[in-house]
């Protein structure tokens, strides 16, 4: 058996999920702005609770590493750390870009055949997202980055290549390559922790696993603090 946490919050959304033998079998999330550290721990507690499941049954806590929001990144991170350590639990760690491609794939929801690539994008400011392309099968072909897109953005890759868009950083570039023909937006997907699931189990059957004194949030950029409006 193998009880695996998973928490995803990266973004606007906050998830958790429990997979037992590779299965999820329980899930809580919202998406909604500053909500994450007011319910995150009680979305755990009702999991464990609903599952009959005990935090001693834990064979590993997995956690959406970044990028994404300073804030929410800090607070899934801390909480994971915190488990682990306090159980005494290995911490795996998924990047959140590749949790989206498998994510999307596992979903069903679209058709991905072996010409096309996966393009998940984060909200960053203005114009600019997170954002890393992966293949049909979730393999990453370009590392991540932090890019401003314009009309002239992917324009190479879109000769050759259908390139699907999807994540909230999606839903602000469709007007910039919404020209393209062989670009497509997936609008409204949402991060979830059962997206974390595949290359979870992939970091626990290796052996792959955090340092849970030392490791630290995936945040690409230095965090700016915003002026507060009055």
């Amino acid at each position: 058996m193998s009880l695996i946490l998973l928490i995803e919050t990266a973004t606007t959304s906050c998830s958790v999920a429990l997979a037992n033998t590779g299965k999820i079998i329980g899930l809580r999330e919202i998406n909604q702005r500053n909500v994450h550290a007011e319910v995150i721990t009680i979305y755990i507690d009702e999991l464990f609770k609903e599952t009959a499941k005990h935090y001693s049954q834990l064979s590993a806590i997995a956690v959406s590493s970044g990028p994404g929001s300073y804030t929410g990144l800090r607070i899934g991170v801390s909480t994971a750390k915190g488990l682990g350590f306090s159980l005494d639990k290995p911490l795996v760690a998924i990047e959140t870009l590749n949790a989206m491609a498998h994510g999307l794939i596992g979903r069903g929801e679209v058709d991905i055949d072996n010409n096309t690539l996966l393009c998940p994008m984060i909200d960053a400011r203005r114009m600019e997202v997170y954002t890393a392309l992966f293949d049909h099968s979730g393999k990453q072909v370009k590392p991540t980055a932090a890019e401003i897109i314009d009309e002239n953005s992917f324009a190479e890759l879109l000769i050759n290549h259908k390139i699907i868009f999807f994540g909230d950083g999606a839903d602000k570039c469709r007007e910039a390559l919404g020209h393209q023909p062989n670009a497509t937006f997936i609008l409204g997907f949402s991060n979830s922790a059962k997206d974390l699931l595949t290359p979870a189990l992939a970091k626990l059957s290796a052996q792959q696993f955090e340092d849970i004194a030392y490791f630290e949030p995936y945040y690409l950029k230095d965090f700016i603090a915003g002026v507060k409006k009055t």
